[in-house]
Order: C-alpha cells, then sequence, then structure tokens
C-alpha cells in the first residue's frame, strides 16, 4: 500500500451500546475474541506499545502497535509497523451514538509505503480485511454479546 493511496474506511452501526462496542475494541481478552487471538497485552492508554506475530503461510508478521490517540468512549487510534519490513498506517476507531445503536468507523491511513511485492500489504488485501474484521468477525462477536 502507498501513502498517497485514499484512506481505507469501513462504517458499521452495531445494536449495541457504545461501552459495549468500546469494550470489545479496548479490553484484551474481547479483542483476542473478534480481532487477532494472540494479543499479548493492550491498554486503552496514550503511549502503550504492544506486539504479536502473525503467520501466513511461511511468512511471519511481528506487529508492532503504539497507541497514538485515546478518547474514552469516542476515539481509538494506534500506529501499525511490521518488524522487518518498511512501511506503517495510522487504524483509527471512532464510535458515535445512533438511538440504541453504536457507529463505528474505521480509517486506515497509510502513512509510510508498505512493501508492494507482499500480497498481504496490498490494498485490496487491507480493505477485504478490515471489512472482514469490522462487518463480520466484530459484528457477529456483539451479537452474539447481546444475546447473552
Amino acid at each position: 500500500m502507498k501513502d498517497s493511496y485514499k484512506p481505507i474506511i469501513v462504517d458499521q452501526i452495531f445494536d449495541a451500546s457504545v461501552k459495549n462496542v468500546w469494550n470489545a475494541i479496548t479490553v484484551l481478552d474481547e479483542m483476542t475474541q473478534w480481532f487477532f487471538p494472540d494479543i499479548s497485552s493492550f491498554e486503552p492508554v496514550v503511549g502503550f506499545k504492544t506486539q504479536f506475530s502473525v503467520q501466513i503461510e511461511d511468512r511471519i508478521f511481528l506487529h508492532l502497535w503504539k497507541l497514538t490517540e485515546v478518547v474514552p468512549m469516542k476515539i481509538i487510534a494506534y500506529e501499525w509497523r511490521f518488524e522487518g519490513y518498511p512501511g506503517s498506517g495510522v487504524s483509527l476507531f471512532e464510535l458515535t451514538e445512533e438511538g440504541h445503536q453504536t457507529k463505528l468507523r474505521l480509517t486506515f491511513t497509510v502513512v509510510e509505503k508498505f512493501p508492494d511485492n507482499i500480497p498481504e500489504f496490498k490494498r485490496e488485501s487491507g480493505v477485504a480485511g478490515w471489512n472482514y474484521f469490522i462487518k463480520e468477525s466484530l459484528k457477529e462477536y456483539l451479537e452474539e454479546k447481546n444475546l447473552k
């Protein structure tokens, strides 16, 4: 992905309270159920850093996250880097209360160009991944949580 690309934006409305959506995107025990199961630690505090590995075929991607913005119940943003690869991006999650529902807008912005020759770093992969995480995995997680 190039830094000249438009950001990837995914909007989703959930039949859940802002608090439930906020917890799903900021509480480690919840994040590991719908996002990345191998996240080792997470605290919604500016400057907090965490790392975890994801293996795809024969490649291991060590994810390096650094929180850059936190407004409780409204905004959380973190920088993404991958050890051993150039490039960085920022994921911004914004929550808005809409009646008894919550709108989440995910905006992923490339800050520094990622390599073109790695399939996981292509824009199409990013679009598909964010759509899956927000519109499928998180949505299913929140629906199941709501039924309990």
